[in-house]
């Protein structure tokens, strides 16, 4: 413990030696000790005031705390007082809120039954007004619904009389105006996205159409959208009559489905046409099909025509008494007028090669078209089979619980099918008609050579009688 304080004094000395050497170290060295000593007197009085300086500002900052601190618990005890206040008089409210939602609740007695079903209506009716087209002309409907049925719901509110009379209002507006026809202008949304000011024909709460164009609403958007697709011809056509019209009656397509506001209409014409399915559903192997179809019909086409021409030639060379190197019958017979004095064995051997000879030319293309009307089927089955793969893949990675992942695959399975029975149908209906008119043909030149080689032979039996 002594060397603690002998080490303290040894400190405090060091500190005012050096406080002390760096006070006299400001002023003039002392030249002799009487100037030293007048040095210590004044650096003491300096040192004295400033200490004064000191004490007099600290006791003049403790004043104003204590100030601080007096007003602070004054200010502490007036809130406690307010609060002690304020607590007894929610006390009381509490009190009088609870005498009072019982004779509320006494008051309401007989009127519950009433009000539960007059909300249960509300409840309705909101759904209907939300996505009505009655709303997109008389907006603030949905509104006043919401903050009526709060109110008839409330355990502390007492609905009023023009309220319950107002929502008989809209009730009753929604069955007049769901019978009338009526026009009136009104922002519409374009799909495009851009909105215009348009003249609106409303057609009671079936539909609406603007410009020949039809109409949806959603409560969500708030105002009226033109349908992305329209419907066909005939029916904008209607509508524009309709629409242009003042007075008289004229018949227009509607959408039954009523208060929704066309949805049954907008799902029919969304619903993709045959060109849309078959672009969309039925991959590589559908359009390699419609190819092979589009070429078996070509074909059987050309061979129709070319066989047409030869069928009127031929027609008229067996009217003819002169043969005709200009189509096949013809040149059949010019094998007969060259062989004159052939026997009649060698006359019909020599009239059996022309018509082999003719036959090639009247039968080209018809193992193509044969050929296709055998394939399309087999390629509609292989992209069947195809599109099941993928379904099964589709169902190994993400299961069976949505079928939407599925219906791709089962899509184009189901298209293939269907492309391959539709182009190997007219493939084998043509396939039987150009045959049947080559057919007819050769038959002709089988009918004339025989007719030659009987007479023929009826010629040399009478000779040699």
């Amino acid at each position: 413990m002594k060397k603690i304080i002998k080490l303290a004094s040894i400190s405090v000395t060091g500190l005012f030696l050096s406080v002390s050497s760096s006070v006299f170290a400001q002023q003039q060295p002392a030249s002799t000790l009487a100037e030293l000593l007048r040095n210590v007197e004044q650096d003491r009085v300096v040192q004295s005031q400033e200490h004064r300086d000191r004490e007099q500002r600290f006791q003049q900052q403790a004043n104003q705390q204590q100030q601080i601190l007096q007003e602070t618990q004054a200010r502490i005890a007036q809130e406690e007082a307010l609060n002690r206040e304020l607590n007894s008089t929610f006390d009381a409210n509490q009190l009088t809120l609870t005498e009072r939602r019982a004779a509320l609740r006494t008051a309401r007695a007989n009127l519950n039954e009433l009000l539960g079903t007059i909300q249960g209506v509300a409840g309705d009716f909101r759904a209907i007004f939300q996505n009505s087209l009655i709303s997109a002309q008389y907006g603030g409907r949905e509104e006043f619904l919401d903050s009526f049925i709060q109110r008839v719901a409330s355990d502390t509110e007492q609905v009023r009389i023009d309220e319950i009379e107002r929502f008989w209002f809209f009730m009753q507006q929604e069955m007049v105006e769901s019978g009338n026809v009526v026009k009136y202008t009104d922002l519409v949304s374009l799909p495009s996205g851009e909105q215009t000011t348009r003249t609106i024909t409303r057609i009671g709460s079936f539909n609406a159409i603007s410009d020949g164009d039809y109409l949806s609403y959603t409560g969500a958007i708030g105002h009226l959208q033109v349908l992305p697709r329209q419907p066909s011809g005939d029916v904008v056509a209607r509508a524009v009559a309709l629409q242009n019209a003042t007075s008289g009656v004229y018949r227009v397509g509607i959408d039954p489905t009523g208060a929704l506001g066309g949805s049954m209409m907008a799902n029919l014409i969304n619903f993709p046409t045959a060109s849309e399915q078959v672009r969309d559903n039925s991959g590589e192997i559908g359009f390699m099909i419609i190819g092979l179809g589009v070429i078996a019909v070509i074909v059987a086409l050309y061979r129709t025509f070319v066989l047409t021409i030869v069928a009127a030639k031929v027609n008229s060379q067996v009217k003819s008494d002169k043969a005709n190197k200009n189509n096949p019958l013809g040149r059949v017979l010019l094998v007969a007028e060259s062989n004159p004095n052939a026997d009649t064995e060698t006359l019909e051997l020599k009239l059996g090669e022309a018509i082999l000879q003719e036959t090639p030319a009247l039968e080209r293309y018809l193992t193509l078209i044969k050929i296709i009307s055998t394939i399309a089927p087999l390629m509609g089955l292989l992209g069947t089979v195809t599109g099941m793969i993928a379904v099964f893949q589709q169902i190994t990675v993400y299961g069976a619980g949505d079928p939407t992942i599925m219906a791709g695959g089962i899509s184009m399975a189901l298209m293939t099918t269907v492309l391959g029975i539709c182009a190997a149908i007219p493939a084998i209906l043509m396939h039987s008609w150009v045959k049947s008119k080559s057919d007819r043909i050769i038959h002709i030149m089988e009918e004339q050579a025989t007719g030659i080689i009987a007479r023929k032979a009826e010629a040399e039996s009478k000779t040699k009688a």
